[in-house]
């Protein structure tokens, strides 16, 4: 019998505290309870295995490789890469499923298994399965193997066979890997490029000596800034710890947030396909879902979170879906699933196909009067209870909202988010007006309401 510290097991994915919440034994019962888990399901004995660069990841590997094959599964091990590699070797190698071991943009005592099967996400529910049959001991008792498997190149050749080489203009290009899991299959791929590259950080390195791998973070983002605009470069480009996020800066050095490059993504695709859906998160802009309607395509409102989208997508069959913090999904021409050096691949696209930098293509985009996203500090076990309170609050209120994911209140001339985060201990929060005057009316309607539950913000955050 094996019991889970319960903080583990996230809405998507598995995560923790190395040594606090999260130890190598949890690893091995991981294995062990998912290979019961595939047998139950009657999926396959093939699992692919890869990790990030964390100083835990290799322990956390060795562990769960183990229980693998203490349970009878082949493990096809990737080794150190970027999450989305592991989701191309689930296909490239004709796997039934998939683990990768990351903490993606958690801090660096963090780390964690994002679990995947070839036909759907799995998490929610698939999740507190697995903790049911650890608790149970439901066990298989087989031997197993594992062989090495070097996939990069092939993944390489697929995220480049999209680039269009049929234009000749030339970009300059600054790639910030932030120590992470992207770093060496950027610096193989840049190498196959035209276009001239400079590039940062891309030593993997799990203690993250520059800055922290997540650019939804400003601050994480000031090097590639600085550097674009040093530079005189096209674009810059960033990825977070395991390479399913993206964050882009124009010419200018300015940042372009997620929904404003979903708004590009989206003219794109509905170009070639009109009509089709178009999914984003619950904290992307009203002016999104607005632009894909006005590009004739049909947009979906949904939860965050990369397990929740890819369901949904599928579901829809929806041909593109994004979320504010730099997850982004297509299926038109690849997986369907968040691969930030893909999307890398199809913004250089769009920039060298049109006779414009990108500030100006930027530029079309009207201005939004917006927050930035913003965490605050909560307890694992406080945040979601604390979002059911004010829902109910609201209801004896009679005040409509959309409760999709969180609170997403709407009067019209505004909105405001305020939602429970599925990977860290916090809440989330985001305003957006049509101008400023009623921006800071929906951010004081939020921050009245935040402080009769007693929800602590530095109100600095919110100017």
């Amino acid at each position: 019998m094996h019991i889970f510290n319960k903080t583990i097991l996230r809405a998507y994915d598995i995560r923790g505290v190395f040594n606090k919440t999260l130890f190598c034994k949890d690893a091995k019962f991981i294995a062990k309870s998912f290979a019961k888990y595939l047998c139950d399901n009657n999926y396959s004995n093939n699992v692919a295995v890869g990790y990030d660069g964390r100083s835990s990841s290799i322990s956390l590997k060795d562990s769960l490789v183990s229980g693998f094959i203490e349970s009878g599964i082949n493990v096809k091990l990737i080794n150190l890469c970027p999450t989305p590699a592991l989701y191309y070797a689930i296909n490239h190698l004709k796997c039934d499923a998939g683990i990768m071991i990351t903490g993606s943009h958690n801090p660096k005592d963090h780390n964690g298994f994002k679990i995947a099967l070839h036909d759907r996400p799995f998490y929610g529910d698939d999740i507190i399965k697995l903790a049911e049959i650890a608790a149970n001991s439901e066990f298989i008792d087989r031997i197993g193997s594992y062989s090495n498997y070097n996939i990069i190149d092939s993944y390489i050749n697929r995220l480049i066979r999209d680039l269009d080489c049929n234009n000749d203009r030339k970009l300059k290009i600054a790639w910030d890997c932030g120590n992470g899991a992207t770093g060496e299959i950027v610096k193989k791929m840049i190498s196959n490029l035209s276009h001239d590259s400079i590039l940062l950080y891309s030593d993997i390195d799990g203690t993250f000596p520059n800055h922290h791998p997540d650019p939804s973070d400003i601050k994480n983002m000031r090097d590639l800034q600085r550097t674009v605009l040093d530079n005189k470069c096209d674009l810059g480009i960033a990825f977070d710890g395991d390479g399913d996020r993206i964050g882009v800066v124009d010419n200018k050095g300015e940042i372009i947030w997620g929904d404003d490059l979903m708004i590009l993504y989206s003219k794109d695709i509905l170009r070639n396909n009109p009509g089709c859906k178009i999914i984003a998160d619950v904290k992307a802009s009203n002016l999104l879902f607005s632009k894909i309607a006005e590009f004739g395509g049909k947009p979906i409102m949904y939860k965050t979170g990369h397990s929740f989208i890819k369901s949904k997508m599928k579901e829809e069959k929806a041909l593109l879906a994004g979320e504010m913090s730099g997850h982004i999904f297509f299926a038109d021409k690849y997986y369907g699933y968040d691969d930030a050096i893909y999307c890398a691949i199809r913004l250089i696209n769009i920039i060298i196909n049109s006779n414009k930098s990108l500030c100006e293509i930027r530029s079309e985009i009207p201005t939004k009067f917006s927050t930035n996203e913003i965490r605050i500090d909560c307890d694992d076990n406080q945040k979601f209870l604390i979002i059911e309170n004010i829902k109910n609050y609201l209801n004896k209120n009679n005040v409509t909202y959309n409760d999709i994911d969180g609170i997403r209140y709407d009067d019209g001339n505004g909105w405001w988010l305020l939602r429970a985060s599925n990977t860290q201990p916090a809440l989330v929060m985001r305003c957006e007006a049509n101008d400023n005057n009623n921006l800071n009316k929906i951010k004081n309607n939020l921050l009245s309401i935040m402080d009769m539950f007693s929800v602590k913000i530095d109100k600095s955050l919110l100017l």
